[in-house]
C-alpha cells in the first residue's frame, strides 16, 4: 500500500512493525517528494527491504523527541535537511531570517543552528552505541576541516563534533544501501571503512593499502592560512570518482578522519529508478492545518532532469557535493513524471522548470569523463571552452518538445538558469530560438555575476565580452521572432577580488543598461567553495596569488548599494563610495552621473525602502520597460544536492 513512512508508533503498528531498521532524523519537515533528500534516501532503503521511520524536526531541547520511534535495529540517519542549517537561519550579514521555507507555515526556529551536530548529540544522550550515519548538504560540505563563516573559525570535521560514525557525502543512493547491507550483515560500524562516498574515523592508518594523500593536520591549517588553502585545493582536486584518492586528515596522535573516493555516478537507469519510487508527492498531512511546507510549492510542478555541473563557478559548492560529471534522466522517465503531474487536481497547465544545477547541461562535457573522469587541473568552460567540450542541445530540445506537447500542458518554463557561454558555443541556434519562442515569458534569468574581468576570473566565470555576445544573439533572435523579451542578470557584490572601483564599474554598466536590478546577492561564504577559501585566506588556492577581500560590513554595504544606486535609500552609501574613489564625476545632473549632488527633496518621502532579510534590496525597477525580476536565488535543493548559483 502506498503511504507515508511512519512518523509515530501508531504508524509503525499499522504496518505491523515493532522496530525500525533505520530512523531518519531530519531538520526539514517531512515532504515525500524526490526533491527532498530524506525522501530519496528513505525510499531507496525501503526499496531494498529496510524498514525506515522518520522523525522530522524533533525538539532539540527535549532528548525524548528523538526516541519516539524507539531504538532502530541498524542505526540512525541524520541530516540537517536540504540546506545547511546556518544558511537556512542567517543572512550574509548574520541576521536571523524571518522565515524557513522547509518548515510548515514557514515558521522559523524549528531546527537548531548546526543541526546535524545537535541532533547527533541528542541521540547520543540516550543511545550510546547505536550507529549514526550523517548525510545531506551540511554534513557533505563539512566532512573535513573547514572554515565556518558564522563563527569565523576553522572547524573540525563534522564527524568529530557530531559523534557520528560515518558520513555519507555527495549523492548518497549508492553509499547508503552499501552501509545498510554492511550493518545488516553484522559488520561493526567501526569496521565499515571500505565504501565509496563515505568518511570515517580511525586510530591508525595500518588498514589503508590503497594510495592516499596525507593532508596537513588540523593544527597546521589552523595556524597557517596558506597551508589551509593548499589543503583545500588538494580536496578540490579529489572530487572525481575515477581519479580521486583517499584523503587523510590528522587531529591527534591517534585520531584520523579518512575520506574515501566519491561514489560513481548513477547510470541513467539508476537515476530513472530513483524518480520512479512510490513517493506520495506531498507534504505529510499533519501539516495541512499550518498551510503546508512553502518549499514544496516551489517545486511541486517542476522536473529535475539532471545532476552535476561542469560550470565550475568558484562560489558554488556543487563540485564538492554533486561533482562535475553530469547525469541525466531519460526522456521516458521525465515524460512519465510530467504526465502524473498533469493528473493532479491543482495542475493549471504549467510546468515551472525542467532542469537542475544548470538547465541546459544534459550530458558530460566530454566523452572521456565516464571512463577516466574530469580533468583535475583545468575547467571545461573556463577561461575558454575546452577543445574537447561537446556542445549539443539537441537532446534537451527534443525533451522540451515532448513535454510541451503533452495533453493538459499549456507551457513549459526553464527557470533553473542556463549557462550562457555554453549556449553561445553551440553553432546551432535551435535551442536558443525555441527557448525564446516557448520557454520564457518576457524575461530570461542569466548569471553574468559581474562585469569586470578581474573579478570574473576569480569567480570562474567567462569574460564580460562573452555575456555581451550572448545578449546580442538573444536580442537578435527575439527580434526575429517578433518578441519583446529581456535578459535579467543576477549580480553579486563583494565577491573576493571585488574592490569599490570594480563595484563602481558595475554601477556604470547598470546605468548604461537603463535599469536597476531588483535583486543583489552579497557573496555568502558557505563551506567548501573556492571563493570561501579566498575569503578566509586572502589567497586564490588555484595559484596561491593574493586576492583582495573585503570583510568590512560597511564596505560591503557600499558595494551592494552601488549596484542599486537609484534607490534613494542608498544615496549616502553611494556618495561615500564615489568620494572615497575620487569619482566626483559621477555626482551631478548629467546623463552619465549616478546620483545628484545632494539628496533631492522629492526623494525624502521615498526613502522607506527596506532591505530584505536576505540582503537583497527590493525596489521598483525604473527601466522604461519596467523590467522586474521575480523569483529568488535561494539555495533550492533537489534530492541531496544544493542547487546554487550558476
Amino acid at each position: 500500500m502506498k503511504d507515508f513512512l511512519p512518523v509515530s508508533r501508531k504508524d509503525m503498528e499499522k504496518r505491523g512493525w515493532t522496530q525500525c531498521d533505520f530512523v531518519y532524523v531530519c531538520g526539514d519537515a517531512y515532504v515525500d517528494h524526490s526533491s527532498f533528500g530524506q525522501a530519496i534516501i528513505s525510499r531507496i532503503l525501503e526499496l531494498n527491504g529496510y524498514k525506515v521511520g522518520i522523525i522530522p524536526q524533533p525538539d532539540w531541547k527535549n532528548r525524548d523527541s528523538v526516541t519516539i520511534l524507539g531504538e532502530p535495529r541498524l542505526g540512525f540517519l541524520v541530516s540537517a535537511g536540504n540546506m545547511d542549517s546556518m544558511v537556512n537561519h542567517y543572512t550574509v550579514s548574520k541576521k536571523r531570517r524571518s522565515s524557513d521555507a522547509y518548515t510548515p507555515g514557514g515558521v522559523i526556529g524549528k531546527r537548531p543552528d548546526y543541526a546535524t551536530i545537535v541532533y547527533c548529540n541528542l541521540i547520543r544522550q540516550t543511545y550510546k552505541k547505536t550507529p549514526i550515519i550523517i548525510g545531506g548538504i551540511e554534513a557533505s560540505l563539512r566532512r573535513l576541516a573547514h572554515y565556518d563563516y558564522w563563527s569565523d573559525k576553522v572547524k573540525r570535521s563534522i564527524l568529530l563534533d557530531s559523534g557520528a560514525d560515518i558520513i555519507s557525502y555527495g549523492m548518497g543512493e549508492h553509499s547508503i544501501v552499501e552501509i545498510a547491507d554492511a550493518l545488516n550483515s553484522g559488520i561493526d560500524v567501526k569496521d565499515i571503512t571500505f565504501i565509496r562516498g563515505t568518511v570515517y574515523k580511525a586510530k591508525s592508518l595500518e588498514h589503508l593499502y590503497d594510495e592516499y594523500i596525507m593532508l596537513p593536520s588540523y593544527d597546521e591549517i589552523c595556524r597557517d592560512k596558506k597551508t589551509y588553502a593548499e589543503s583545500f585545493y588538494k580536496q578540490y582536486c579529489n572530487t572525481d570518482p575515477f581519479v580521486a584518492k583517499h584523503l587523510v586528515e590528522q587531529y591527534k596522535e591517534k585520531e584520523y578522519v579518512i575520506q574515501n573516493p566519491p561514489s560513481y555516478p548513477l547510470t541513467q537507469q539508476e537515476f530513472d529508478d530513483v524518480y520512479a519510487m512510490p513517493y506520495m508527492n506531498a507534504w505529510h498531512p499533519s501539516y495541512d492545518a499550518l498551510g503546508g511546507v512553502p518549499a514544496f510549492a516551489e517545486i511541486k510542478f517542476s522536473l529535475t532532469s539532471n545532476r552535476g555541473c561542469f560550470g565550475g563557478c568558484s562560489f558554488c559548492a556543487l563540485t564538492f557535493h554533486q561533482g562535475r560529471i553530469v547525469q541525466a534522466r531519460s526522456h521516458e522517465s521525465l515524460v512519465e513524471e510530467a504526465k502524473q503531474m498533469t493528473e493532479q487536481p491543482d495542475f493549471k497547465g504549467y510546468i515551472y522548470d525542467v532542469g537542475g544545477p544548470t538547465a541546459n547541461f544534459r550530458r558530460p562535457s566530454c566523452d572521456k569523463q565516464l571512463a577516466k573522469g574530469v580533468c583535475t587541473n583545468k575547467q571545461c568552460l573556463f577561461p575558454k571552452p575546452c577543445v574537447n567540450l561537446k556542445v549539443d542541445h539537441s537532446d534537451y530540445v527534443e525533451l522540451l518538445r515532448k513535454l510541451r506537447n503533452l495533453p493538459k500542458v499549456k507551457k513549459v518554463f526553464v527557470r533553473s538558469g542556463i549557462r550562457f557561454d555554453y549556449v553561445l558555443a553551440d553553432k546551432d541556434d535551435t535551442f536558443m530560438e525555441e527557448l525564446c519562442r516557448y520557454h520564457i515569458s518576457g524575461q530570461l534569468r542569466v548569471a553574468p555575476e559581474h562585469i569586470t574581468d578581474n573579478v570574473l576570473r576569480l569567480m570562474g566565470k567567462p569574460e564580460n565580452s562573452v555575456y555581451e555576445a550572448f545578449l546580442k544573439k538573444y536580442t537578435a533572435i527575439n527580434k526575429k521572432l517578433g518578441k519583446e523579451q529581456y535578459a535579467i542578470p543576477y549580480l553579486m557584490s563583494s565577491h573576493p577580488g571585488s574592490t569599490l572601483k570594480d563595484a563602481i564599474a558595475l554601477a556604470e554598466y547598470i546605468r548604461d543598461l537603463g535599469y536597476m536590478p531588483e535583486q543583489v546577492q552579497d557573496f555568502y561564504p558557505t563551506p567548501s567553495t573556492i571563493s570561501t577559501c579566498m575569503y578566509y585566506t586572502g589567497l586564490d588556492p588555484r595559484d596561491m596569488k593574493p586576492v583582495y577581500v573585503t570583510t568590512n560590513p560597511h564596505e560591503k554595504a557600499m558595494q551592494r548599494a552601488l549596484i542599486q544606486f537609484k534607490n534613494p535609500a542608498n544615496y549616502e552609501l553611494v556618495k561615500e563610495a564615489l568620494l572615497r574613489e575620487h569619482r566626483q564625476d559621477l555626482i551631478g545632473f548629467d546623463k552619465h552621473c549616478l546620483i545628484p549632488p545632494r539628496r533631492m527633496k522629492q526623494d525624502v518621502n521615498t526613502t522607506k525602502h527596506k532591505t530584505a532579510d536576505n540582503g537583497n534590496n527590493a525596489v521598483k525597477n525604473t527601466h522604461s520597460k519596467n523590467i522586474k525580476s521575480q523569483g529568488t536565488r535561494n539555495n533550492k535543493n533537489t534530492g541531496r544536492k544544493e542547487k546554487q548559483k550558476h
